[in-house]
């Protein structure tokens, strides 16, 4: 595989986050569950236990997102303020900032959570990007 400067594997990486983040706020749960690797872990909420593998993670969000079902809302996660960490074994930590912005067919946008998300990034057999594992950390307590 050529050697990447850390420019254009930055530039991997934000666009790895857009693809997924519009995955997730489309609700194509099972696409986004894709981008994680079969047996990672992902914890998004606070007290609840982290989902395992891409199965669980696609069961976990479908049950997370049941509050929303009578609900018209749109949800847009943006990521912003990454710090990407190459590490040694090829793998890669990325801690951004992450504001949610929720907004409904009456009233203004609201913004909420502010999170700081930390990522184990690694590289599947095809070289794509996956996540090893996600956690989420909220600002605000529940």
């Amino acid at each position: 595989m050529p050697t990447r400067s850390f420019t254009d594997l930055y530039v991997e990486v934000q666009q790895f986050y857009a693809r997924q983040m519009r995955q997730l706020d489309e609700r194509k749960l099972e696409a986004y569950a894709e981008t994680f690797t079969d047996d990672a872990e992902f914890g998004h909420t606070p007290g609840r236990e982290p989902a395992r593998t891409r199965a669980g993670i696609v069961a976990d969000l479908r049950e997370f997102h049941k509050k929303f079902e009578n609900d018209p809302v749109q949800r847009r996660h943006w990521f912003n303020m990454i710090d990407l960490e190459p590490q040694d074994d090829g793998s890669m930590r990325s801690t951004c900032y992450a504001l949610v912005v929720t907004t409904r067919t009456a009233g203004a946008p609201t913004i909420a959570p502010s999170c700081v998300v930390n990522d184990v990034i690694v590289r599947g057999e095809d070289g794509n990007l996956l996540l090893k594992s996600r956690r989420v950390d909220h600002d605000q307590p529940f």
